[in-house]
């Protein structure tokens, strides 16, 4: 994907990098401020919390980089139409780049997700403990699902044997 782009454009879009990034950590410290204004304590968040926003971010970044639902969102940014979540990001050096690798990128959109998910929670917490809750529960569903076919498979290919 990025050796593409160097190719094509002489070098990755560390313009638009500085300013995603610099755009994450403008929210994170965005909902701090809010959060201290509205009184809003992060250190009510427990060991269990932090469990349900993992398991929250997992589903909601496989959703933005591989679901159908979602290719909407990835369409403007990658190469060719979007649909299962197997896209490549547009090789044009510039924004569109950058964000094409971001939404495609599982583990990328998991960070924002996981930023957007902990901030719901501090300041709107019901409908943040809600989407979060109801996240974590669609991932640890996409878990078991694969688990079953796995072990499925398993005993299928162990009664052909």
């Amino acid at each position: 994907m990025t050796v593409v782009a160097e190719q094509r454009t002489g070098s990755p879009p560390y313009e638009a990098y500085a300013a995603i990034l610099s755009a994450y950590v403008g929210g994170l410290g965005l909902a701090g401020l809010a959060a201290r204004a509205f009184d809003r304590d992060p250190a009510c968040q427990t060991p269990l919390d932090l469990v349900v926003l993992a398991a929250a971010s997992f589903k909601a970044a496989r959703t933005l980089a591989h679901d159908e639902v979602t290719s909407f969102v990835r369409d403007p940014f990658v190469q060719g139409e979007a649909h299962e979540g197997d896209e490549d990001p547009v090789p044009t050096g510039d924004y569109r780049q950058a964000i094409g690798e971001l939404v495609t990128c599982s583990r990328c959109g998991g960070t924002w997700a996981a930023a957007g998910l902990a901030s719901a929670q501090i300041l709107a917490p019901r409908f943040g403990r809600l989407l979060t809750w109801s996240l974590a529960a669609a991932g640890i569903n996409d878990w078991l699902q694969a688990g079953f076919a796995a072990l499925r498979k398993t005993a299928n290919d162990e009664r052909s044997d």
